[in-house]
């Protein structure tokens, strides 16, 4: 009895062996699979049932195996023939994105998904997709691409009789002649409603209401008054602007106290020092009022549109005709004759009649070959050429041609431009639209 369970054990077990070495046999293997999906699928394109052909695209995609590619690429073809209806959009960048985060992602694959992105004009998703694919592959076609839309920019709508530059989100506008305040992108957000207006700093600027000198919210809201009879403020930065008092400039806070050293002349604060004159001479002067940055022994400094002079350590110095450099109080080089302060990195510097840009060592970046130049922002210049202003990248590339009548810095993604209708505001396709408020 024994024996006879022990010979039907063993006949079971050889059979069982024996079908299993029949299905490993007979099985299609994954690849197979792919291959007979493709083919009925390619019937249905041929035909252009794209309908019946995904679901065995998507079929054959599914599977990790030698025509993977091959069927995912077919996919991507039939979703774009139906992408007029709903959910294939989805499917698609779904298969895109798929792709793109593959360890070995082809750089096809980000150029395929940029372009679509820009075709459909979703130009943020473009943009986060061109440097992904160039943080992953370091494609040279890829960083072209970037390079040739990054640049692109879309002009808005807002327009203005005169324009200032950006300073912390805000740009000083005027309508009708008064003035007010816009965000970096031109859209106003305090009304043209002032006789004159401060930069933005701090939740605050200051500004002239009927015939009162005021604190003002970007609301509009009052938040300070000046008790006392001034003729004239500078701009607002750190907490500190020069009010002009019989004839005299005297430095003061945001709530209008008064105090330091009387001045003939003030820039605006930033960075914690401004442009001042004294006895005839300028100086840097330090927000106590009292100290000397750069003590006042020069002709004069140089200042940009809103009267800052100091950043990233470095002031343009005025004497005997030349601009010197002095960082960190030292001087640095022989002079140029005009420049510019610094500003994200570089400074424009005049030489030979040109316009050119360096760095805090004075070391040359963009040689001297405009009629004329703004520091850069974000990356971006605003250069003269002939009568005409455009923007020149750091790599000395002009990338926005000259078509404007003048020409501001770049922030958070805009900058104010004159065309032949008066100040508007142009936008880079990279950037997102700008928040509403200040």
């Amino acid at each position: 009895m024994k024996r006879t369970k022990r010979v039907l054990l063993g006949a079971g077990c050889a059979l069982l062996l024996a079908l299993s070495w029949l299905v490993a046999v007979t099985a299609e293997s994954d690849a197979q699979k792919q291959a007979k999906l493709l083919e009925q699928a390619a019937a249905y394109t041929a035909d252009e049932i794209y309908v019946r052909a995904i679901p065995l695209l998507e079929e054959a995609a599914g599977y990790e195996d030698k025509y993977t590619l091959a069927a995912e690429e077919a996919l991507k073809d039939a979703y774009l023939h139906m992408m007029d209806q709903s959910g294939y959009p989805r499917k698609y960048t779904n298969l895109l994105d798929k792709q793109m985060a593959r360890k070995d992602a082809d750089p096809a694959v980000f150029l395929e998904a940029a372009e679509y992105y820009l075709g459909i004009n979703k130009y943020s998703d473009a943009f986060t997709v061109l440097r992904s694919g160039i943080e992953k592959t370091g494609s040279p076609e890829v960083t072209a691409l970037y390079e040739d839309t990054r640049y692109q920019y879309r002009l808005n709508r807002s327009t203005y009789q005169d324009a200032t530059a950006t300073c912390n989100g805000a740009i000083q506008v005027m309508l009708d002649g008064y003035w007010g305040l816009a965000n970096a992108g031109g859209e106003l957000v305090v009304p043209c409603e002032y006789k004159k207006i401060s930069t933005f700093s701090g939740g605050q600027a200051v500004a002239w209401e009927a015939g009162e000198l005021i604190g003002v919210d970007q609301d509009g809201n009052r938040v300070a008054l000046f008790h006392g009879d001034a003729s004239d403020f500078t701009n607002y930065g750190d907490n500190r602007l020069g009010l002009l008092i019989d004839g005299v400039w005297t430095l003061a806070d945001g709530n209008f106290n008064t105090g330091g050293v009387p001045l003939q002349e003030l820039g605006m604060f930033s960075n914690g020092a401004a442009a001042a004159k004294v006895d005839g001479k300028w100086g840097v002067l330090q927000a106590d009022g009292e100290t000397w940055l750069i003590q006042p022994e020069y002709d004069g400094i140089a200042m940009d549109q809103l009267g800052r002079c100091y950043a990233q350590e470095a002031v343009f110095v005025q004497k005997d005709g030349r601009m010197l450099l002095i960082v960190d109080g030292e001087q640095v080089g022989e002079g140029y004759e005009d420049a510019r302060p610094f500003a994200d990195g570089w400074a424009a510097v005049k030489q030979g009649g040109k316009w050119g840009f360096i760095d805090t060592e004075g070391a040359v970046r963009i040689d001297f070959q405009f009629d004329d130049a703004l520091s850069f922002g974000q990356h971006l210049a605003a250069v003269k050429v002939g009568d005409l202003w455009g923007y020149v990248s750091l790599q000395g590339e002009v990338v926005i041609e000259p078509a404007f009548l003048e020409a501001g810095s770049f922030y958070e993604g805009s900058a104010p431009v004159k065309t032949g209708d008066g100040w508007q505001f142009i936008t880079l396709l990279e950037f997102k639209k700008g928040a509403a408020g200040i």
